[in-house]
């Protein structure tokens, strides 16, 4: 077979490109990071910009832009260029041309395109969850897209086996072909944002809230069937004891040996009462006493009350707030505040499963302290949340804000 190599020429030209398109991602992951720092600011695209412009899109171009419909288009060609690349790396014969002509492609259209779909996208019309959910998809496509590149070799030969699949020397370090599927799927997560729109993302999100609820809901019932089930056994136990001792106290009163019988007895106990320390100890989830004089059994049937009614109230809001969303994004002039509404009960709603996985922990540890102050808690977020959303997008009152009204006076009696 004939020697084929690339030439000097070529494969100078295509360690530029490298190294230019390299540059080029790192400086758009840069300008990324500084809106995922933001996190929960509302700054539009324009106000970060002194001359109104983002990666050379004017304000008005912007606001005109679908920003879903511009990450899914640059990413759905970002997977197919990186396919290009990943193939053109490990295939003979090597050709530098090619793999320069997918860079530059990638340079001039794609790559500033999902960066600039990011930028423009602002809080005050597709909400600041989606905002940021989106940048941080974006980054991951772009964190790839180095790794990636930085696999094209500069030697002019095609990639080892070793190199393909990750196993170099004796350090672990991803191959081209897995980096390649980590870049797929970084971009089938933006496809799928984009997809789903911005309803259909507040959709999912709030139904991962409920879902979560229903988990701690039926991991707090399985806790309080084996504490009673264990307090049944410890009572069966107790019963037992109390007897032997009976029978035994008599006959230490008609004994001879009563001083040593009443010690024996008493250092048995000892023992017992010394194992039973221990073996609670040892137990992560503390037992219940048997009268309860915190009254945990109360605490936890009001938690698991409040449990229901808010994984009702996240099922009524998908239905009835959610699913009957205003097109997004909303109009520039005059803006809505349908996003800066869902933004702030979505800031709620997102603080309720974490605070009652802390309040499960403090029943496992039977911490009446903390338990009563994340009922509370929990109790003013959904009370908030339901207020937020109690009433329609365009009017005063409907069918959800009378159950809205219901829903509070129920959740304050538990």
């Amino acid at each position: 077979m004939t020697d084929t190599a690339p030439s000097g020429k070529s494969l100078e030209e295509l360690k530029n490109i490298v190294a230019s398109t390299i540059n080029l991602v790192t400086q758009l992951e840069a300008a990324l990071a500084k809106i995922d720092a933001e996190k929960e600011e509302y700054v539009s695209s324009a106000s970060n910009n002194q001359d109104g412009t983002s990666q050379g899109i004017s304000t008005a171009a912007a606001q005109e832009t679908d920003v879903l419909a511009l990450a899914r288009d640059s990413a759905t060609l970002i997977r197919a260029h990186a396919t290009k690349i990943s193939l053109l790396i490990i295939n003979e014969p090597f050709t530098p041309s090619a793999l320069t002509k997918v860079l530059r492609e990638l340079v001039a259209g794609p790559l500033p395109a999902l960066a600039s779909a990011a930028q423009i996208c602002d809080a005050a019309r597709y909400t600041n969850d989606v905002r940021q959910d989106l940048t941080w998809r974006c980054i991951r496509v772009l964190r790839e897209v180095r790794e990636l590149v930085k696999r094209i070799p500069a030697d002019g030969k095609v990639l080892s086996a070793a190199k393909r699949n990750g196993t170099v020397g004796n350090r672990a370090e991803r191959g081209s072909l897995p980096v390649t599927g980590m870049l797929w799927s970084a971009c089938d997560d933006v496809i799928a944002l984009s997809k789903l729109g911005v309803a259909g993302y507040l959709v999912r999100k709030v139904e991962q809230f409920r879902d979560t609820l229903k988990d701690i809901t039926e991991e707090l019932k399985e806790w309080r069937e084996e504490k009673q089930e264990e307090q049944g056994k410890s009572g069966d136990e107790d019963e037992d004891g109390d007897n032997n001792g009976t029978s035994s106290n008599r006959e230490v009163e008609t004994s001879n040996g009563a001083v040593r019988e009443i010690s024996d007895t008493l250092e048995a106990a000892h023992i017992s009462h010394t194992q039973a320390m221990l073996d609670d100890l040892m137990n992560s989830q503390g037992r219940i006493p048997q009268d309860d004089p915190d009254k945990i059994r109360e605490r936890l049937d009001s938690c698991l009350r409040r449990l229901r009614l808010i994984t009702l109230l996240c099922q009524a809001l998908i239905k009835r707030r959610l699913k009957t969303l205003p097109p997004l994004p909303t109009p520039v002039s005059p803006l809505s505040d349908v996003p800066l509404r869902l933004d702030e009960t979505m800031a709620v709603l997102k603080t309720i499963p974490e605070r009652f996985t802390s309040l499960a922990m403090a029943f496992y540890e039977l911490d009446t302290e903390s338990i009563d102050t994340l009922m509370d808690e929990c109790f003013f977020d959904a009370f908030a949340a339901s207020e937020l959303l109690a009433k329609p997008w365009d009017g005063q009152k409907d069918e959800f804000t009378q159950w809205v009204a219901k829903f509070q006076i129920e959740i304050k009696r538990v």
